[in-house]
């Protein structure tokens, strides 16, 4: 039997505010790299960059890390089974994408594998977990957003969620020029509906925006 196709509640409108403008990433990322370790401004430069669930940049190992072609594989996702312990599974769709992504990005990766591999004294092996936590395990998902609650006490920045970088690089996608089947791709949403709600959500966010900017322009003495 076809499964039924997932739709998202449009009434829940935090879900597609829950995004920055390009200005406000740039600053957040800066805040992070002022701020954080290596491997934690890499996190969330990485999160930001590619779109990726969080669950499934925690779930990353080098052997999904290709340096010659710049692309990341994405074929598995980090999820909490019995007794509230981590586990590895498929994607949220069970669909494997590689996604390319930025030079910058990238460098950030190979610093922080040269640093990762001093610290446990080893050639970062294939099914090494890219983000690691002390005792070389998976990092808990609620981890990410303790590190964002730190940057907020620190910055006045508006208060997302981590997901909420997946919905900012959705929306600066679209600002790029992106279509929406390459956004639905990269994104790995199985049913292009799920994209464009999103689209529509957030281009009338920006539209309101526009305006806000406008009115108070003539409102200038």
């Amino acid at each position: 039997m076809p499964k039924p196709k997932k739709h998202i509640s449009l009434d829940d409108e935090e879900e597609f505010t829950n995004f920055y403008e390009r200005e406000q990433l740039l600053q957040l990322l800066d805040a992070f790299k002022q701020t954080s370790s290596t491997m934690i401004y890499t996190l969330f430069h990485v999160l930001a960059y590619s779109g990726m669930r969080k669950g499934e940049a925690l779930a990353l190992t080098w052997g999904d890390i290709n340096f010659e072609e710049n692309e990341i594989r994405i074929s598995k996702a980090i999820s909490r089974g019995r007794d509230s312990q981590l586990y590895l599974k498929t994607t949220k769709t069970g669909v494997v994408r590689t996604i390319s992504m930025d030079q910058k990005s990238m460098n950030l990766l190979a610093i922080w594998r040269t640093e990762q591999a001093k610290r446990l004294e080893t050639k970062s092996p294939k099914k090494q977990l890219v983000f690691n936590n002390r005792n070389n395990d998976f990092i808990q998902p609620v981890q990410t957003q303790k590190w964002l609650q730190q940057i907020f006490k620190k910055f006045d920045f508006p208060i997302i969620s981590t997901h909420g970088l997946r919905h900012t690089h959705c929306s600066l996608l679209f600002e790029a020029g992106a279509s929406i089947k390459e956004v639905q791709e990269r994104l790995g949403h199985t049913d292009i509906k799920t994209t464009m709600d999103i689209y529509t959500h957030i281009t009338k966010k920006t539209k309101s925006s526009t305006m806000e900017k406008f009115e108070a322009y003539l409102k200038k003495d």
